[in-house]
């Protein structure tokens, strides 16, 4: 009986990682790009914004790229006043990233194109019964990242 529970949960899973990524993936698509940045570029910007202030090295740890790829896409961010870089007091060989207002807009900008977008379809395709899931499956889903 525990091994059935175990194959359910890997089907489960499985299903999940398969239908999140095609959801991210059209998401990204749905979301103009009039800056033409990469999506590893873009992914950067929202990851400096979540975190405030972070480390180049960091940045490239979390994107999972070398440090002289980050260092390239860190270079075209801050050419395009994107961000800031700001060495430390403590240690001047470090140097924090920053959002400008400019890299701020654009997070911003994506983010409510990607929101309406869904709210656009989710009205469009999906029942009151299923909204109704989906919104009790969001609280199951936090359980996972929490």
């Amino acid at each position: 009986m525990e091994n059935q529970h175990n194959l359910d949960d890997s089907k489960i899973a499985s299903e999940l990682r398969t239908v999140i990524s095609r959801l991210m993936k059209v998401l990204r698509r749905e979301t103009s790009n009039k800056e033409g940045l990469s999506l590893t570029e873009r992914s950067t910007l929202f990851l400096i914004n979540q975190h405030s202030i972070i480390l180049p090295s960091e940045l490239a740890a979390i994107e999972k790229v070398t440090s002289q790829s980050m260092s390239q896409i860190v270079n075209k961010l801050l050419k395009l006043e994107y961000i800031n870089k700001t060495s430390s007091r403590q240690d001047k060989r470090k140097t924090f990233i920053t959002l400008t207002s400019a890299g701020r807009e654009i997070v911003e900008r994506i983010k409510k194109e990607r929101e309406e977008w869904l709210a656009h379809t989710i009205n469009a395709k999906i029942t009151t019964e299923d909204k109704e899931v989906l919104a009790k499956s969001i609280d199951v889903l936090k359980k996972l990242v929490d």
